[in-house]
């Protein structure tokens, strides 16, 4: 009897087995169906056009012209040219003075996180409001803070120096003031982006920590030490990679307030490339920007999760 029931058993699970084997190749093959679109697409935008972009780099190809290969001459001309190097060197470094922003930003979007996150009359209204700037075009906000910082008495930061009796000020004609100008109108621009994950990142700690925190005496400074900072790593570290990845592709800004200028103050990478792609036409030299670009996104994003992320708790 107990021969026939394992014989029996043994019997269904291998008419089972076959059968759950093609439900599951029945199921993977529909889920690569639901995310062809989405393969398309990546494909199409992304990654082909950065493959063409490493291509294109290694030729001279200067529009309505033929391309020619020459190899890594492009990258040696950015790098070495008497010209054309010093002009690199200065967009790349404005590059990284733009993101200076971006840890400014961080600590003022995290304080008023803080304060919105209390329970306050009106609260919603000043969330909205600061969330705004985040659903607002780029180029809309550049024309209002083109008008904020114009150089004559016009311009409202101009007035109110007027009426405090100090010198109006040239802001974005000024090559010491161009560059602050803009990490000024980034920081605002961002916040709202920023207040809101954080918010979300503070609403996701549990009550009960604070509870038992005040228990035990615990201030207010204390609470924010010991359990809020450890516990906002993750939303932390989030922040700050996404915001140094933006402020070194920032483009908009830069191309409706400033041009790059005056004098070059305001050329970052993003807008050098841009410049010699849609400019001048050298679509060689612009690829290989795009590819140190690139390399640089690469290596400070690597960066930041090899060490930044290590000081990071995980719950």
């Amino acid at each position: 009897m107990n021969l026939s029931m394992l014989k029996a058993d043994k019997t269904v699970k291998q008419q089972v087995a076959p059968s759950a084997k093609k439900r599951k190749n029945k199921e993977t093959f529909e889920a690569y169906l639901y995310l062809l679109p989405s393969l398309i697409i990546f494909t199409v935008f992304t990654f082909f056009p950065a493959f063409f972009s490493m291509v294109v780099s290694t030729f001279r190809w200067n529009l309505p012209g033929k391309a020619m290969f020459i190899g890594l001459e492009n990258y040696i001309y950015l790098f070495t040219d008497a010209i054309e190097a010093p002009i690199f060197w200065q967009s790349l470094g404005n590059t990284f003075y733009f993101a200076v922003g971006v840890p400014i930003n961080l600590i003022i979007s995290l304080l008023l996180a803080l304060l919105l996150n209390r329970k306050i009359r009106g609260v919603g209204v000043f969330r909205t409001a600061f969330f705004l700037p985040t659903i607002t075009s780029t180029a809309a906000i550049s024309v209002v803070w083109l008008w904020l910082f114009h150089p004559a008495q016009y311009g409202l930061f101009n007035s109110i120096l007027i009426s405090l009796g100090i010198p109006i000020q040239s802001w974005l004609r000024d090559p010491l003031l161009a560059m602050p100008c803009l990490i000024a109108m980034g920081i605002w621009s961002g916040m709202g982006y920023n207040i809101i994950i954080f918010l979300a990142g503070l609403q996701s700690i549990p009550s009960t920590y604070y509870e038992a925190a005040k228990i035990d005496g615990a201030n207010t400074f204390s609470l924010f030490r010991f359990i809020t900072w450890p516990l906002l790593g993750p939303t932390m570290f989030y922040v700050l990679t996404v915001g140094i990845i933006n402020s070194l592709k920032a483009f908009t800004e830069i191309d409706v307030m400033t041009q790059g200028g005056p004098l070059n103050a305001t050329n970052t990478t993003a807008y050098y490339l841009y410049q010699n792609a849609f400019q001048f036409f050298q679509m060689g030299k612009a690829s290989a920007i795009a590819v140190l670009l690139f390399l640089l996104m690469l290596l400070l994003t690597w960066i930041q999760f090899r060490f930044v992320d290590r000081s990071v708790h995980y719950e």
